[in-house]
């Protein structure tokens, strides 16, 4: 099978974020999450303890954004061929899973409490929200500029910035119990919370075992990327195609080729450029492995294989 990586000068340019403002945003989160479960124990509210435990979800994920970072400078070898680049989308997948189950705990915990609200010292949860809004919120100025530079990163930003407003609804609702004694309002900011919880650990439990069960990328269609394909001069059909992405920065195409005719090596060398371009300028397919064939008849043309 033939591989060449195209536009190798660009497609693996992978721009990582600085390791130094990934451990700040580690410190400070990890700063947030043990004041805020200290202060949901001592203060009885529930929806600290919950945007505890949701700023707790960030340390780990900024943790394996900072394992990754580590690991992706490690080289590939004989019995490790892609390297470690799979080892953040499995520990997503975990993660999300164990945020669900927290989640829908929360939930149960919530709807008991909203029948039997508890008095909560609502000053401790004001400060301790206005905590989480200031470290929050410098996370997010810290990691912004690397959240353009990263996917996984961009997914941090989006993280934190949400975190704050989450704080933001916490600082409300302490308020509220401050003011007009509206207990119940911590079930409720905690139900919320939970909900919250359940759509980002929900949407990230689906992203990763997509890319785990090597699923076609949702933004892109395998009929589409066969007709522009099918334009290229010399080429017959391209079939048992599979597209799967290896992590957020590779994205790969493996396929065979029927050409026209029955052309050199080195003629195929240039029509596989060709493709190359129309993959990777039109699709962002940036790992391209192309089987050429010519009149092999007992090789099946579909588009899809089960092999």
């Amino acid at each position: 099978m033939m591989q060449k990586h195209p536009s190798h000068s660009h497609s693996h340019n992978h721009r990582t974020p600085q390791a130094k403002n990934l451990l700040i945003s580690i410190i400070l989160n990890l700063g947030i999450t043990i004041a805020q479960a200290v202060g949901g124990i001592v203060s009885g509210s529930l929806a600290l303890l919950s945007d505890a435990l949701h700023n707790f979800t960030d340390v780990i994920s900024l943790v394996i954004s900072y394992i990754a970072h580590l690991l992706s400078r490690k080289k590939a070898s004989t019995l490790k061929t892609f390297g470690y680049k799979r080892a953040e989308i499995i520990a997503a997948f975990v993660n999300a899973s164990t945020l669900i189950v927290i989640a829908i705990l929360l939930m149960i915990e919530a709807v008991k409490r909203f029948f039997e609200p508890q008095e909560i010292e609502s000053s401790l949860v004001i400060w301790l929200s206005v905590l989480g809004i200031t470290f929050n919120g410098l996370s997010v100025w810290i990691l912004k500029n690397d959240a353009d530079k990263s996917i996984n990163m961009k997914s941090a930003y989006i993280h934190l910035l949400t975190d704050m407003l989450a704080s933001v609804a916490v600082l409300v609702g302490g308020l509220l119990m401050l003011w007009y004694k509206i207990y119940w309002i911590d079930s409720v900011l905690t139900f919320v919370i939970s909900i919250y919880l359940l759509f980002v650990g929900y949407d990230l439990l689906r992203k990763s075992t997509r890319m785990l069960m090597l699923f076609t990328p949702d933004h892109l269609d395998i009929k589409k990327i066969v007709r522009e394909v099918h334009k290229i001069p010399m080429v017959k059909k391209l079939h048992h195609i599979h597209v799967w992405c290896l992590n957020d920065d590779e994205l790969h195409l493996e396929a065979h080729l029927d050409c026209e005719k029955d052309i050199t090596l080195s003629q195929f060398n240039e029509l596989l450029a060709k493709i190359e371009k129309v993959l990777h300028d039109k699709f962002d397919i940036n790992h391209v492995n192309i089987q050429p064939e010519y009149k092999k008849e007992e090789d099946s043309k579909d588009f899809i294989v089960q092999d």
